[in-house]
């Protein structure tokens, strides 16, 4: 035992004070859990386009990263360089990955202040 300390007495601790901060934090973490998943939901109903070859294709897609539309102009597609229109399709689909890739990781960090919280996905 250590010195001053009597049998059936346990030390004190600083943690007994703690509940009430413990509690504070817990719904802290509820409320931005709640934020977080608003902000999901609204993102996936928006829409994101993204153009390649000075708008010749056109890719529109969800927040939930699902094809919404593909626009060709005819004036692009040419039999003998079809690997041109599949480079183009490539290209615009990727730029609007990324922009709904951007817009979730922006939209995240304003409720998590730029933490990274693993498991989120976004």
């Amino acid at each position: 035992m250590g010195r001053g300390m009597k049998a059936g007495k346990k030390p004190k601790t600083k943690a007994a004070g703690m509940g009430g901060n413990m509690q504070k934090q817990l719904q802290q973490a509820q409320a931005m859990q709640r934020q977080l998943e608003q902000l999901q939901s609204d993102l996936e109903e928006k829409e994101f386009t993204a153009t390649a070859g000075g708008g010749a294709i056109s890719v529109t897609c969800s927040g939930k990263k699902e094809l919404k539309a593909i626009t060709i102009d005819k004036d692009v597609v040419d039999p003998d360089d079809v690997e041109m229109l599949q480079d183009l399709i490539l290209a615009a689909v990727n730029e609007v990955l990324r922009q709904v890739d951007e817009a979730s990781e922006s939209e995240m960090s304003k409720v998590t202040g730029g933490l990274n919280i693993p498991g989120l996905g976004f």
